[in-house]
């Protein structure tokens, strides 16, 4: 099983094999982390996308990192649920990015995996509830991956992870 650790930072300095972002359909960037990880590897990040666009909701795919600073290889993709208030399978489909995440993760041969809080932005998806579905998923989805480090950006949302992380019974790392 991963070892998950949960850190406040800039997801696009972590150093991880894989990095996540919580992608629009498009693949061709966003705002939020997104944005950022788009800035980070540079514009052919978004040409990449473009070319395996589109991504449907639940599903996930890589690319490579291009101008992202090693050990960082690849960038993967996954695309959340628009928050329609729980009646809506929203859950599942968060859940599903998880578990493709680290599918994709295993076919590529990443070890280590940076993710953030998807779907928790502009998508609406509560923070504490995507925080459960987001360990709990992870947690008992079989990989290969070995370390899983859920990157907040605020304090607000690191608390949110500890407490699920620490909720599961697991022991995991908790920096920043």
């Amino acid at each position: 099983m991963a070892v998950i650790e949960v850190v406040r930072g800039d997801i696009t300095r972590q150093h991880v094999d894989a990095i996540v972002t919580a992608a629009n359909e498009s693949l061709l960037g966003g705002g939020g982390v997104d944005g950022a990880i788009h800035r980070a590897a540079g514009p052919r990040l978004a040409e990449a996308g473009a070319a395996i666009a589109p991504c449907p909701p639940g599903e996930a795919v890589a690319t490579p990192a291009f101008d992202l600073d090693p050990p960082v290889r690849y960038v993967i993709h996954t695309v959340g649920p628009v928050w329609e208030g729980g009646g809506h399978d929203e859950a599942e489909v968060l859940a599903s990015c998880y578990r493709r995440c680290l599918a994709v993760a295993d076919e590529v041969g990443a070890r280590s995996v940076a993710f953030p809080a998807i779907a928790t932005g502009v998508y609406g998806f509560p923070a504490d509830r995507a925080a459960e579905t987001a360990v709990r998923t992870l947690r008992c989805t079989p990989s290969a991956v070995e370390s899983i480090r859920l990157v907040a950006f605020d304090e607000e949302t690191a608390i949110l992870l500890r407490a699920a992380v620490d909720h599961s019974g697991g022991s995991s790392a908790s920096t920043g």
